[in-house]
């Protein structure tokens, strides 16, 4: 089966870095978009960053120029760099992406189990 295995999430101070990443494993024919969503406490999860295989990025707008999406092929991997943390950035991130088997016939969308960031101060 396909998984999305993340890490990198923790506690860190305002101003701090975290460097999350998140790899897919299984029988994989390809994989369309990857993006990381978060999920404050009694909040509606959303989009953080998405990147296309091609390396089209898009960013929300309070991350910007924070924040970078990246990812590896060769490792099926999405990695999210989250520079000059702020508190507001407390969430839940989830790492997603668009995955076609060899046993489908049309991309779904995985998800990974999500990790815990938090930023203190």
């Amino acid at each position: 089966q396909v998984r999305l295995v993340e890490s990198g999430g923790g506690l860190v101070q305002a101003g701090g870095s975290l460097r999350l990443s998140c790899a897919a494993s299984g029988i994989i024919r390809s994989i369309n978009d990857m993006g990381w969503y978060r999920q404050a406490a009694g909040k509606q999860r959303e989009l953080v960053a998405a990147i296309t295989f091609g390396g089209t990025t898009n960013y929300a707008d309070s991350v910007k120029g924070r924040f970078t999406i990246s990812r590896d092929s060769a490792k099926n991997t999405v990695y999210l760099q989250m520079n000059s943390l702020k508190p507001e950035d407390t969430a839940v991130y989830y790492c997603n992406a668009e995955i076609r088997t060899y046993l489908g016939s049309r991309h779904l969308d995985y998800w990974g189990q999500g990790t815990q960031v938090t930023v203190s101060s």
